[in-house]
């Protein structure tokens, strides 16, 4: 196997920045107790392809609830690799737990990001059935898989990333 990557935490100050522009509320001490317990994501057996990230704090998601998650985590990779990440699969197949743009896509650029590169998860439970979404802090939710990606014979992309969403839209012509 390629070693592409590496996963490492984010800075205290990034986590709390993002944990506060998400969640409810919580004191700089109960951030700092998240913060520490946060562990970094990693495959459960050897024939795995999804590294499991692990939730830093307990949620539940009644049928048609959202939540965005802070998790704490950042990924450097080598260029021509991207980390796609997708709900756990009994998650997903149990509950209808979707991310809200379907596949999280991590480019390798955006480690150096003004955000350290901090990944966010916002999740849907979209039950058809009514059920419960309930996770436990430290218990595996989403899974990202690395995969190696091309680009065009003419590709002239010059750009340097600085930030999330909509960071690295393209102009036409």
């Amino acid at each position: 196997m390629q070693r592409i990557a590496r996963f490492e935490k984010v800075s205290f100050e990034q986590f709390q920045e993002g944990y506060r522009s998400c969640m409810e509320s919580g004191t700089s001490e109960e951030i700092s107790a998240i913060y520490d317990r946060i562990c970094l994501p990693r495959r459960a057996t050897r024939g795995s392809a999804g590294y499991d990230f692990f939730s830093p704090v307990s949620f539940s998601l009644e049928a048609g609830e959202s939540i965005q998650i802070p998790t704490g985590v950042r990924v450097w990779m080598e260029q021509g690799w991207v980390l796609q990440c997708y709900p756990r699969s009994g998650l997903g197949f149990r509950f209808r737990l979707q991310l809200n743009n379907t596949v999280g896509i991590i480019d390798s650029d955006y480690y150096d990001s003004d955000n350290e590169g901090h990944i966010f998860v916002k999740l849907t439970n979209d039950s058809k059935e009514n059920r419960t979404v309930k996770v436990e802090a430290g218990q595996g939710f989403v899974q990202g898989i690395f995969v190696p990606f091309g680009i065009t014979v003419d590709d002239d992309a010059e750009a340097i990333r600085n930030g999330g969403f909509g960071s690295t839209t393209a102009q036409a012509e």
